[in-house]
């Protein structure tokens, strides 16, 4: 008899080679700590420099889908002029409703091209309501449905703009994806550290959270008057907040609470902050879920004396006990902890 084969497990990590991150957020049910959220976070003045930091803002991570608007930037660099609602959708992980299915189909379209010429995964909507209603009408996994079909329109469309060919552009070596990693290199001030590829099949840059926060700023900061591709994205983005994401969701709620705030989040815990006088924050919750996100987020806005009262109801979440409030999850005093800068290289 033939044995089985076996497939080991990979060996354990090195703590020691671990982001060092410290607890930012925790959640309790009547009185005891039922779960701890460990993070990174940074703010960043208008030239860059850093205001606020706690955990391992300069360890290098993928900021997923907060990678969005630097893309658009390079693609509007490109050549790519759309109806502002569309540049939004370009930059946008949407939750799936018609406008969004309906917006990267006209992107498309209004290029000569069709949803054969997407190269992104299939998926359901990402919005709770929105997969709901779609599985109830029989809808199934779509490239159009995704999350990112916006941007991959818009990726397709700059490719007919500029002459280059359609077919493989997610390809690093491509035309577009050269010009992309050039924008993110100027934006974030940083040469990324590792590249890989995002859930959609698009290349992805290992960057820090100080980088990413730089790169933000520069953008909610650029002056409409001058006519640049970053004050194009983030015009767009500002004015269709709902195109960015969605009506349920709570990127939209902080870009309509805030006047000329911009926000863009990112799978594995990751939130970006850019603010119209050029300061920025940047968060990472180490475990990847994105319950914590937000409130992190707020805590930082407010330490840069943005008014937290409009944000209470995204600062905060009530923990359930039979329909009934019974707990809290809410941020730790991370301020007061240092970064990993600090620390002794042997503890």
């Amino acid at each position: 008899m033939t044995s089985p084969s076996l497939t080991l497990a990979p060996a354990p990590m090195d703590p020691a080679g671990l982001p060092r991150h410290v607890p930012v957020a925790a959640q309790t049910r009547d009185g005891v700590t039922e779960s701890v959220h460990y993070g990174s976070v940074i703010a960043t003045a208008a030239d860059g420099s850093t205001l606020l930091s706690a955990g391992d803002p300069q360890t290098p991570f993928y900021p997923r889908s907060a990678l969005k608007p630097l893309q658009a930037v390079a693609m509007v660099r490109a050549g790519l002029d759309l109806p502002e609602e569309l540049l939004a959708l370009a930059a946008a992980s949407h939750s799936g409703a018609a406008a969004h299915r309906n917006g990267a189909l006209r992107i498309l379209e209004l290029h000569g091209l069709g949803p054969a010429d997407l190269e992104n995964s299939t998926d359901l909507p990402y919005g709770v309501r929105e997969r709901e209603a779609w599985l109830r009408a029989g809808g199934q996994a779509t490239q159009l449905a995704q999350n990112c079909s916006g941007k991959h329109a818009a990726m397709a469309a700059t490719c007919v703009i500029n002459g280059w060919s359609v077919w493989g552009y997610l390809d690093p070596a491509h035309p577009l994806q050269q010009l992309v990693a050039g924008t993110v290199v100027e934006l974030t001030g940083e040469t990324p550290h590792r590249t890989s590829t995002d859930g959609c099949g698009t290349p992805l840059f290992a960057l820090t959270l100080g980088g990413m926060a730089r790169a933000f700023g520069k953008l909610a900061a650029a002056s409409a008057s001058g006519g640049s591709a970053e004050a194009a994205v983030a015009g767009a983005m500002r004015r269709h907040p709902a195109m960015v994401a969605g009506e349920d969701r709570d990127v939209t709620a902080l870009m309509r609470l805030v006047p000329g705030l911009l926000a863009k989040d990112g799978f594995e815990g990751v939130q970006l902050v850019g603010l119209p006088d050029g300061r920025a924050v940047a968060v990472k919750i180490s475990d990847g879920g994105d319950r914590a996100r937000m409130p992190v987020t707020v805590r930082l806005l407010a330490a840069l004396d943005v008014d937290p009262a409009p944000l209470a109801r995204l600062a905060a979440t009530p923990v359930l006990g039979g329909g009934r409030p019974v707990g809290l999850l809410q941020v730790t005093d991370f301020l007061g902890f240092p970064d990993s800068s600090h620390f002794p290289d042997d503890r």
